[in-house]
C-alpha cells in the first residue's frame, strides 16, 4: 500500500471571494466552485449539519491544487492566534515557485499581502519570502536563480 499523489490541500476561510482573488492573483486557477452539504459530509467531518462553499483552484501546469473552503454551519472557530508566526505547530505555509518573485509580491500586496520577514538569497540557487495573505494564511515563494 503507497500514496499515490498528494490530491490538494484544504485551507478554511472566512472571505472566500478574497483568498479566490489572491490566489488567481499568484497565478492559479479557479477549477471549479460549489456548496457542499448533507449527511454524507458531516459524516466525513464528524460534524453535524456541514453547509459550505468550496472553490478548488489549480496551479497553472495541472499539478498542485489547493481547496478553499467558507463554513457557514457551523461556525468556523480559531485553533491558534491571528496572524500565527511561523514557528507553531501545525501546517504553517504553501510554498509555490514563481518566475518573478518581484512581480509576485508587487501583485499580491496589491492585494493586502504582507511580506513575513524579508526576500532573501539562498545560496546560488533561490530567492525566498514568506507573505502573509487573506485569513493569514502563510504562502512561502521560491524563484529558482540561473
Amino acid at each position: 500500500m503507497a500514496i499515490q499523489r498528494m490530491d490538494h490541500v484544504g485551507v478554511v476561510v472566512d472571505d472566500l471571494k478574497a483568498a479566490i482573488a489572491f490566489f488567481v492573483e499568484l497565478g492559479m486557477e479557479l477549477e471549479g466552485q460549489a456548496p457542499i452539504e448533507g449527511r454524507w459530509v458531516d459524516r466525513v467531518a464528524g460534524l453535524e449539519g456541514v453547509r459550505v462553499d468550496i472553490a478548488m483552484m489549480r496551479t497553472a501546469d495541472g499539478h498542485g491544487r489547493l481547496e478553499l473552503t467558507k463554513f457557514y454551519t457551523p461556525t468556523a472557530v480559531a485553533a491558534e492566534p491571528e496572524n500565527a508566526p511561523g514557528n507553531t505547530l501545525g501546517l504553517r505555509s504553501v510554498m509555490f515557485a514563481v518566475d518573478d518573485l518581484d512581480a509576485t509580491v508587487a501583485g499580491l500586496r496589491a492585494r493586502g499581502a504582507e511580506l513575513v520577514g524579508e526576500v532573501v538569497r539562498y545560496q546560488d540557487s533561490y530567492r525566498l519570502c514568506y507573505v502573509r495573505g487573506p485569513e493569514g494564511i502563510i504562502v512561502a515563494l521560491a524563484e529558482q536563480l540561473s
